[in-house]
């Protein structure tokens, strides 16, 4: 029986994760990250405000002790810096540090090469960014 609707779409959605994610395991680990390591780097824009330590694990789904294990690999590589934060000098926020920018830039390159969605078209991606927008996920 085939599938259809959100089911399909989930599972749709799904085989992207999945298959990029498998596609960029090697890559990454040619520049010593874990898919974590990644993925909170690219939650770092380094055209915005620092964020908090909540903030981060907030945009990473993942709750605070993860993400001080992920950021202590990552200030330990000297990729960010955890600094106070200027809204609450309670807080940390993370920082990325120059060579963390650089990093970061090229983790994003090696995610959109190995996606599936690199092959659509601009049109088609417009389309999917428009869908996406509704969701309140673009």
């Amino acid at each position: 029986m085939s599938e259809e609707g959100p089911v399909a779409a989930i599972r749709a959605i799904h085989e992207v994760f999945m298959r990029t994610e498998a596609a960029i395991t090697g890559p990454l680990a040619e520049l010593g990250l874990t898919t974590a390591t990644a993925q909170a780097l690219w939650a770092l824009d380094p055209d915005e405000e620092p964020p908090s330590m909540k903030t981060v694990a907030a945009r990473l789904h993942c709750n605070a002790p993860n993400l001080s294990f992920v950021a202590d690999q990552l200030t330990a590589r000297g990729l960010v810096e955890r600094v106070p934060d200027p809204r609450d000098r309670r807080s940390r926020a993370l920082v990325l540090t120059t060579e963390g920018a650089q990093v970061r830039s090229r983790v994003m390159s090696i995610v959109v090469e190995h996606s599936p969605l690199s092959a659509l078209k601009p049109d088609d991606m417009t389309t999917l960014l428009s869908i996406l927008d509704k969701l309140g996920l673009g």
